[in-house]
């Protein structure tokens, strides 16, 4: 039988018990999002908001990857999706509220700035 460590997942829970940090995995767990999308999610500053990533990080409860000039982060620790499934329910399609911001901020990220013509009439058929 394996002991539980209740120091370890009392950490990991505090972490969770944050409203804007769980905005930030909600968001996470359903697809990659650089930190400008966060941001726009959050409505909050660029430095608050990386405060709140590098804590998720750090805890190595998500993942950072680098496309060119932006960073990506997304949900990597399966545990702690199962208990984001519990708490917030399952995941379906993308979060209401970040379709929204993706549409309305001025974006640079690839994800935003894709100029192959498939993801531009894409983007139109998002807006109408």
């Amino acid at each position: 039988m394996t002991r539980l460590d209740y120091d370890e997942i009392s950490a990991r829970l505090r972490l969770l018990a944050h409203p804007e940090r769980l905005r930030i995995l909600d968001a996470v767990r359903r697809d990659s999002e650089c930190v400008c999308h966060l941001e726009a999610l959050l409505d909050k500053p660029q430095p608050y908001v990386s405060q709140q990533l590098r804590l998720l990080r750090d805890a190595g409860i998500i993942a950072d990857e680098k496309q060119g000039q932006n960073v990506f982060y997304r949900l990597s620790d399966a545990e702690v999706r199962d208990w984001l499934d519990v708490m917030l329910g399952p995941v379906v399609g993308e979060h209401p509220d970040m379709s929204l911001h993706k549409r309305l901020i001025p974006c640079p990220c690839p994800k935003c700035n894709d100029d192959t013509p498939l993801a531009v009439s894409e983007r139109l058929l998002q807006r109408s």
